[in-house]
């Protein structure tokens, strides 16, 4: 018997497939009889309690879900998105086989494509597959004595996985995390990323050799994996996705923020600035010089990247196009200027809507508690407000230049110029310590 639950569900879905439907059938009119596809969408929901995109749904949907981004720079290429659709694979093995495909095609020996991956969706009784990493590639953070050698962003996550069974990397500041996904009706799982699926850029300084003995690198591909696709009523739990970068997603937050790699102190050592005083701007001088030399190494390895200036003009070209179409723009404020020279951009010299639109790229409480490792290699293994229905979810937190970097980063995807000539480039090894190790400050608790 139907339960008063099951009805509501089903009555929601049904609302947002019939909005998304005729969304859809309005930008693509060869899509054919609009009605005689909601009349079968309206049959599936009313025996199964959900339906099923055509291929043509989940593409536009995934494409719309980025143009609707509110904190996504880079959505003037929205309509060029890869869609890979496999929604075929629930296990974790051939989830995580296809993540390392993902990378590879997305990286392009350099050019990097804007790609979605989109694996089987949570359906009534059985939840869809999860990535528990927040990003597909992810640097570990070693937590020990208050201290952190490599990324202390992702220290929870690096220490669930430990338990999990990862003997952990050679304890350098750029280990590359593996991967967890746990496949429908099973246990989280580690899977070590191949060699040939990560494209690493050494970062270093254009003007002299003050850094050569650094080892700073950084990965080409920011590859969102925990976030939940949610297309007409449709969850896709395993969606991961990628854009390209912006310089200052990496050299004025990945690596600059306090309590990320923290490194404008020893970039203004080496650059000889005068640290005595904030007066001296020393942290906006050596601020500078870092995004600098993301830019020109990621330039002079063939890899794509994009600038702050040239991508908030691109958003402000995003926004009239759109707008001449007849379509409303989303957009934060604070997630859209960009986090250096902000008033230099035009971006800075307006307001914006802020409604929230769907499809969207959303981030759920439990996908945050799962890239902090919480409840990894425990036993019984516990999954933090795993997905319960069909509906639901919050805005994500910041990633990008379109599709990519997250909370602390952006959403990301945006396009430079590409040389037909782009290459990978020489990828440094870096030595144990290259990185400064950074000590946590003790925090003080609330009295």
């Amino acid at each position: 018997m139907e339960t008063l639950h099951q009805r509501s569900t089903a009555a929601r879905v049904w609302a947002a497939a019939e909005e998304f439907i005729r969304l859809h059938h309005r930008e693509n009119p060869e899509a054919g009889d609009v009605e005689a596809r909601l009349a079968d969408v309206r049959d599936e929901i009313r025996v199964l309690g959900t339906y099923r995109h055509t291929a043509e749904e989940l593409v536009h949907g995934a494409r719309v879900a980025w143009r609707n981004s509110n904190r996504c720079i880079g959505r003037l290429y929205w309509n060029s998105l890869r869609v890979r659709d496999l929604r075929g694979l629930t296990g974790a093995d051939e989830i995580a086989a296809a993540c390392f495909d993902h990378l590879r095609e997305a990286t392009n020996g350099g050019r990097i494509r804007p790609t979605i991956t989109v694996f089987a969706p949570d359906i009534p009784g059985r939840p869809g597959p999860l990535i528990w990493n927040e990003q597909l590639i992810r640097y570990a953070g070693y937590g020990s004595d208050g201290r952190t050698v490599g990324d202390p962003r992702n220290e929870g996550f690096t220490a669930g996985v430990q338990r999990l069974g990862w003997p952990g990397g050679p304890g350098t500041p750029f280990d590359l995390l593996p991967l967890v996904v746990q496949g429908c009706d099973d246990k989280p799982r580690w899977f070590e990323l191949p060699a040939d699926a990560v494209l690493e850029v050494p970062v270093e300084h254009p003007e002299g050799d003050r850094w050569t003995d650094w080892g700073l690198r950084w990965h080409a591909v920011p590859a969102i994996s925990n976030m939940t696709l949610e297309i007409g009523g449709v969850r896709y739990p395993a969606a991961p996705f990628n854009g390209w970068y912006m310089g200052t997603e990496i050299g004025a937050r990945n690596l600059a923020d306090g309590d990320r790699y923290d490194l404008l102190p020893e970039v203004a050592r080496r650059l000889g600035l005068d640290t005595s005083s904030d007066r001296s701007l020393w942290k906006d001088r050596a601020l500078v010089e870092l995004n600098r030399a993301v830019l020109d190494s990621f330039d002079r390895a063939g890899v794509t990247i994009a600038d702050h200036h040239t991508e908030s003009r691109r958003f402000l070209t995003h926004m009239e196009r759109e707008e001449r179409k007849g379509r409303e723009v989303g957009a934060d404020w604070s997630w859209i200027v960009p986090p250096m020279s902000g008033a230099a951009t035009p971006v800075f010299h307006r307001t914006y809507d802020t409604t929230e639109r769907t499809p969207a790229y959303v981030h759920h409480p439990g996908a945050l508690a799962r890239a902090r490792g919480a409840g990894l290699g425990e036993e019984p293994a516990e999954v933090p407000g795993g997905p319960t229905g069909v509906l639901g979810g919050v805005p994500a937190p910041r990633s990008g230049t379109g599709l990519a970097e997250p909370v602390e980063e952006h959403e990301k995807a945006p396009a430079p110029e590409l040389r037909p000539d782009a290459c990978p480039g020489p990828v440094v090894q870096v030595r144990p310590g290259a990185c400064p190790v950074r000590r946590k400050e003790p925090v003080a608790e609330a009295g």
